[in-house]
């Protein structure tokens, strides 16, 4: 799959989806570090890619309906510190190994992925 990862998610969390097969690129590689969440979303449309965010604002399937997106995973974690994050990216790769995202959207906890199509 291609990723997406937001400013929010730890720059090392591309290299964990690039080791694991996917094709993975962060906002900063792309000089969209502080643009609207609107237009992220839409360069994430227009290439393809699925976003993975802490920004629950990608939550709100009004704005963001899962169905038009490649997969919107939004991570919902007490602890947002860089090592948590990482931890929950390793589980998340896990669920990527059986599971596809597209169309859907995932909040991604500690112990659970919850989808919403």
């Amino acid at each position: 799959m291609q990723f997406k990862t937001d400013e929010n998610i730890p720059t090392e969390a591309v290299d964990l989806l690039r080791t694991a097969g996917h094709d993975a690129v962060s906002v900063f590689d792309q000089s969209l570090g502080g643009h609207a969440d609107s237009r992220i979303a839409f360069v994430c449309k227009q290439e393809d890619r699925a976003l993975i965010t802490l920004d629950t604002d990608f939550a709100d399937i009004r704005t963001y309906p899962p169905r038009d997106y490649p997969g919107l995973l939004v991570l919902r974690l007490a602890r947002q510190s860089a090592p948590e994050v990482l931890r929950v990216m390793h589980r998340l790769l896990e669920v990527l190994k059986t599971a596809d995202c597209r169309g859907q959207l995932w909040i991604v906890e500690r112990q659970r992925v919850r989808v919403r199509s």
